[in-house]
């Protein structure tokens, strides 16, 4: 398996990953793969349908058997000697994952670093104890537990973290055993390609790990329609996550689901100001504020309104935005595309028609369809998009507040429920928000909670099962019980 870069560079295009080969889509269709920062091509991409999902698929079930007799240990070898040769290749995987989703170059590296942080971590997992003896309350039997894997496993994956998401999904289903069919995102698809080379080079054998390209209803119909696939992991949109349930449900596949969020961001006037204002401007601009778990809802107490805004509006009015590989110092990048572009506009005009403000001046924008003007606006109706939905871009409002339950109940006003953060120095007061904020991932005095051994998932409408940690295998299992008669 070649690299990316030498496929692009043929100017051939960046084929499938099937059995173990470059396969070609039997349509011969190609799709640009585009540079937001400068609209630029970087590549073509071989563009696939159905045909390939299903090979894919048939690959997949073909390699389950040996793979999934494979001791334990050697599927952790193969893990762990991915997750080195991924991490000593992040710097030019990082330019790649930069240039094809306009992140910064720093996060892009860091998140190369992140997806062989998942392959190291469950590598480990793989080692551990698959089952248990039972204490048996009967003399004449014994009873225990055994954890099998599913069998193959559907990942299915966004352009915001393309590597990382799918690492997270991809790391455990290998460890447990599971073949996999993965399908990237066609907005950013070429670094992911480098995960399953690195796994390809550390011997992990043909057909175990497949990736597909095409269009994304088709191909995910296809897959959940093959008799192997018995699990479907997805990211995305909710509207999405039902559509694959409901898909599901006809052959009654497995789902593990991460969807969308509306993360409240809640400061409180006990807070430290310099804090909470520095994790704010990584809750909301990291990534370009592209993220499912980005603060999207900034709570601000009364009392320190002013003090924060003012302390914001310098913050925002003094980010360098450009492109991430051509200027030394950036800050936020473009977006991922134009109609990214539209849809953050088109949630500021309403809030701006309807009566709210900039909060501060612009930064200096530079040239290009794809940057979008970073910040925060106050005066923000309750009822505008602004305040009710995931913006996913650069861009949030600030809301007063004056009482702990208050904010409670309108952080909680969404059928979403992924992540959540609050600043406070009251210990009492983290550990009732812990308990009353209706979310699955809750950072309290710290903006980054991800982490590959804690369990990631979301609560309401923003998903089902957990990623990360063991929970994380667990999607990836059946559990057997054995009750033998002595």
């Amino acid at each position: 398996m070649i690299k990316t870069c030498e496929i692009i560079s043929s100017g051939q295009a960046v084929p499938q990953w099937i059995g173990g080969e470059w396969i070609q889509a039997a349509t011969g269709d190609t799709l640009e793969v585009i540079n937001p920062a400068n609209c630029e091509p970087l590549g073509e991409l071989s563009y696939g349908g159905s045909t390939e999902a299903i090979s894919a698929a048939d690959a997949a079930a073909e390699a389950f058997p040996g793979w999934s007799g494979l001791p334990a240990r050697k599927r952790s070898d193969i893990l762990q000697f991915a997750a080195d040769l991924l991490a000593s290749r992040a710097g030019e995987i990082g330019s790649l994952l930069s240039a094809e989703t306009g992140k910064r170059l720093p996060e892009a590296v860091g998140e190369i670093n992140f997806a062989a942080e998942y392959l190291r971590w469950f590598a480990e997992e793989a080692r551990r104890p698959a089952g248990h003896v039972l204490t048996s309350e009967d003399p004449t039997r014994r009873q225990l537990t055994l954890s099998r894997p599913v069998g193959v496993a559907a990942c299915l994956t966004p352009w915001n973290f393309p590597v990382s998401i799918q690492a997270r999904k991809v790391a455990p289903a290998l460890a447990a055993g599971c073949t996999v069919v993965a399908r990237a995102s066609e907005k950013a698809p070429l670094a992911v390609l480098e995960l399953f080379r690195a796994l390809q080079d550390a011997g992990l054998p043909p057909g175990v790990a497949n990736v597909i390209h095409g269009p994304a209803g088709e191909q995910a119909e296809a897959l959940l329609a093959h008799p192997a696939v018995r699990v479907v992991s997805f990211t995305g949109s909710t509207s999405v996550g039902a559509h694959l349930m409901e898909l599901a449900s006809k052959r009654v596949v497995r789902c593990a689901l991460e969807l969308g969020g509306d993360a409240p961001f809640i400061i409180f006037a006990d807070s430290d100001i310099d804090a909470a204002v520095e994790g704010l401007m990584i809750a909301k601009f990291r990534n370009n504020g592209q993220s499912c778990i980005a603060a999207n809802r900034v709570f601000v107490q009364s009392s320190i309104l002013a003090k924060l805004s003012e302390r914001l509006a310098a913050a925002t009015s003094s980010l360098a935005v450009g492109d991430p590989l051509d200027k030394p110092h950036v800050d936020l990048g473009p977006l991922i595309d134009t109609s990214r572009v539209a849809a953050v506009q088109t949630l500021v005009d309403e809030a701006v028609d309807a009566g709210a403000r900039w909060l501060g001046p612009s930064p200096e924008m530079p040239k290009g369809l794809c940057f979008s003007r970073p910040g925060f606006l106050v005066e923000v109706p309750d009822k505008v998009g602004l305040a009710t939905t995931e913006v996913f871009g650069p861009v949030s409002a600030l809301f007063p507040f004056d009482t702990e339950n208050e904010v409670i109940e309108r952080a909680n006003d969404t059928e979403m429920g992924l992540a959540g953060y609050v600043y406070t120095r009251d210990q009492a007061r983290s550990w009732r928000m812990a308990e009353r904020l209706e979310v699955g991932i809750l950072g309290i005095n710290h903006p980054l909670p991800s982490s590959a051994f804690a369990p990631l998932g979301g609560v309401k409408q923003s998903g089902i099962g957990r990623e990360g940690a063991h929970q994380g295998l667990e999607e990836f299992t059946d559990i057997r019980y054995v009750s033998i008669g002595l």
